[in-house]
């Protein structure tokens, strides 16, 4: 039989709870015979904690309804000890001198009146352990869910983020430009960076403003002077933590569906302020003209910065607006709300 120190820790520490209880009943009535009447009340939380650690823990998970016969022969021993056992244990204390008569009266009524309080007592603490402790193992479960759900969003946004960096280098190299090596250099560093940087729950909001500040160089590359990129931010410290590349799919986004799909005066636009602990990142760009009545399709980037939202702040809004030629992106952060 392989015993369980869990359980058994359990059943201390609620065997201490009996007889703290015990004495505070026995000494509020009676104020002599201390001695005596304390090791008594330990002689027969003996018996106490035993026999309900043999009911709940052996006898009663293993009753079956359809197993009449093996239950009933199961529960006889149980009834003995729960109707004669005390009284036994307790006239073995008596022989044994350990406490008198002046102190215990033992009588089989008030013996097994005894024994059935004390196994409702039991029964309803481990009760409401067992329920405390299924809560913190579904608190748990979930807390692992989310955790393994955020590393994949992760591990998905990316590759995305690579994927389209290395299309545009290729278009460089492919036109022969000189830009090319410059444009893998940058590129290196951003992924040392991903690398080195991002692998733990936050980055300070100034190492968040230089990988951005570094992709956007990296994007400025592919055109000429015509694009216009303004970057501010007002913020009151620059060690603020932030979960590493939390803004970056809104930068990203900004080139990859608003200033690559420009024709005429491409531009982004990005603000940054946070105040105390209220975070708001405001992106426009430039975009094509929308169609009256279309709706906005999310590309996998703001669709999974969503749900990384969801999974890490109580409080937020990302909002997206396409208004005339420009596309507006809204992010506003409780950073005191992360989970």
């Amino acid at each position: 039989m392989i015993i369980d120190k869990n359980r058994l820790k359990f059943y201390g520490w609620v065997g201490v709870a009996y007889i703290s209880l015990a004495l505070f009943s026995e000494f509020s009535n009676n104020a002599d015979h201390y001695v005596e009447r304390i090791l008594a009340i330990l002689w027969k939380a003996i018996y106490i904690v035993s026999l309900n650690y043999y009911l709940l823990e052996h006898v009663l998970p293993k009753l079956s309804r359809k197993k009449v016969f093996k239950s009933f022969v199961r529960i006889i021993p149980v009834l003995l000890l729960i109707f004669s056992g005390l009284y036994l244990w307790t006239g073995l204390g008596l022989t044994l001198y350990i406490f008198s008569t002046e102190v215990v009266h033992n009588v089989i009524p008030e013996q097994i009146g005894y024994t059935l309080a004390t196994l409702i007592f039991f029964r309803i603490i481990k009760h409401l352990y067992g329920h405390s402790k299924l809560k913190q193992e579904a608190q748990q479960l979930r807390i692992e869910k989310q955790e393994a759900e955020l590393s994949y969003l992760k591990s998905q946004t990316n590759p995305h983020f690579l994927f389209n960096t290395l299309n545009n280098i290729y278009s460089l190299a492919k036109d022969k430009s000189d830009l090319a090596p410059e444009s893998i250099l940058r590129l290196s560093k951003i992924l040392r960076f991903m690398l080195y940087e991002t692998g733990g729950n936050f980055i300070s909001i100034e190492q968040e403003l230089k990988i951005i500040n570094d992709y956007i160089d990296l994007e400025k590359l592919r055109y000429d002077d015509s694009l216009q990129v303004n970057l501010n931010h007002n913020l009151e410290d620059l060690k603020q933590a932030l979960p590493p590349l939390l803004l970056m799919p809104l930068v990203e986004n900004a080139f990859k569906h608003g200033v690559s799909e420009t024709r005429d005066d491409p531009f982004v636009d990005i603000h940054l302020s946070i105040n105390n602990r209220q975070l708001t990142f405001l992106v426009k760009n430039s975009s094509e003209e929308f169609p009256e009545g279309g709706s906005i399709k999310e590309n996998i980037g703001l669709s999974n910065l969503r749900r990384q939202l969801k999974l890490l702040y109580t409080d937020y809004s990302l909002t997206v607006q396409q208004g005339n030629a420009v596309f507006t992106t809204s992010l506003k952060i409780n950073l005191a709300s992360h989970v």
